[in-house]
């Protein structure tokens, strides 16, 4: 019988119309369809033999191939073939050797015809997803609104529109209680592949930076770079302390932050629910960053170890618990924002803490004078 390939010239123009919609490349399809043949003859054949399928790139001609190894007698039809017979084919074969005998199985037009129009919904679906993969993850650190699909205490899941959103408990504000079919706004911080590889958005409300992008949007002068945010640290849902700084000595970073009446800061502390934000000065010197950071607290003093980025606060006595805020909370996100450990102290407390280092002092040289004696 004489060996005729299976033609489908229909097929590559398909694959050459696909790669110039969606950029999938005609060679990768052909490869993929290829190996897939291989699975599907194998399969529907019930075949032993090892094969191989090729594809003629110009035509869609398929020719199938069993590869046999070149054996002084065969003793597996399926996958051996006697040097007098491979001599046949090729008088240059020698034991050891391996030749590729074309058949053309019954029926394969069909089964081939199948499998390239499963292969290709599938490639297609996959460019989709990678498509929407690569444009999600270049919004990386953006805000995005989307409606809740599904809201319960463990995970909160939003559409998105092309793909969904996931916002794990971690990323949750703690006061905050989702609603299916409630509109809100995340930050996107990272895509990861789910589950049969569709891309999947984890979104968060309780990131520092959402406060950061929430400002950003709000205040021209952020967005524009006229006003920098150096810092923000953040206790979702309760408060958070933003340093802000401009090179330009004509504008005042912090009441174009605030805005008019507090309009402007306003409409982001109802974005998040009523959590409160100090918005405060950078500066490069520590102990004027550090004394604004503990803000609404007033400062007595700062003194400052360089080297232990430490820095020891004095306030006067009934600014004591002011300055450390409730829990520690106004003390631990100052220390956050500045990135420097603070100690604070009242002035009741210093004076005792000073006195007291006097007395060991003194004890001390009464110690060596009696050694001395």
């Amino acid at each position: 019988m004489k060996k005729q390939a299976i033609d489908n010239k229909e097929l590559i123009l398909a694959l050459e119309e696909l790669e110039k919609e969606k950029g999938i490349k005609k060679e990768y399809l052909l490869e993929s369809i290829e190996t897939a043949l291989v699975t599907a003859y194998k399969r529907n054949f019930d075949a032993l033999e090892n094969v191989k399928v090729v594809m003629d790139p110009k035509t869609g001609a398929t020719h199938v191939y069993a590869i046999k190894e070149v054996m002084k007698k065969a003793n597996d039809e399926d996958t051996e073939i006697s040097v007098k017979e491979a001599q046949k084919i090729n008088p240059d074969l020698a034991e050891g050797d391996t030749v590729e005998i074309e058949i053309v199985p019954r029926d394969f037009g069909r089964i081939a015809a199948q499998t390239a129009k499963q292969v290709i919904i599938q490639k297609l679906r996959e460019a989709e997803r990678d498509i929407i993969y690569n444009e999600f993850n270049d919004r990386k650190g953006e805000i995005v609104s989307g409606l809740i699909q599904k809201a319960d205490h463990n995970i909160v899941v939003m559409d998105l529109g092309k793909l969904e959103g996931v916002m794990p408990p971690k990323e949750q504000i703690p006061t905050e209680h989702y609603k299916v079919n409630q509109k809100i706004k995340g930050y996107v911080m990272d895509v990861e592949r789910g589950a049969k590889g569709a891309p999947q958005v984890i979104v968060s409300r309780s990131h520092p930076d959402f406060v950061r992008k929430l400002l950003e949007f709000e205040i021209p002068e952020i967005y524009e770079g006229v006003i920098e945010i150096k810092s923000v640290s953040r206790d979702p849902g309760y408060r958070s302390k933003v340093a802000v700084y401009s090179p330009d000595e004509n504008i005042d970073p912090v009441g174009s932050c605030v805005g008019q009446k507090g309009v402007r800061i306003q409409n982001v502390i109802n974005e998040l629910n009523g959590e409160k934000i100090d918005v405060i000065e950078w500066n490069e010197d520590p102990s004027i960053y550090i004394a604004s950071a503990l803000l609404p607290a007033q400062i007595l003093a700062v003194d400052i170890k360089e080297e232990e980025k430490f820095a020891q606060v004095i306030v006067p006595d009934d600014q004591l618990s002011l300055a450390i805020g409730k829990s520690g909370q106004n003390a631990r996100l100052a220390a956050r924002l500045t990135n420097w450990k603070i100690d604070i102290k009242s002035e009741t407390q210093f004076r005792e803490m000073l006195l007291n280092a006097q007395n060991n002092e003194e004890n001390n040289e009464e110690n060596i004078e009696s050694e001395e004696e």
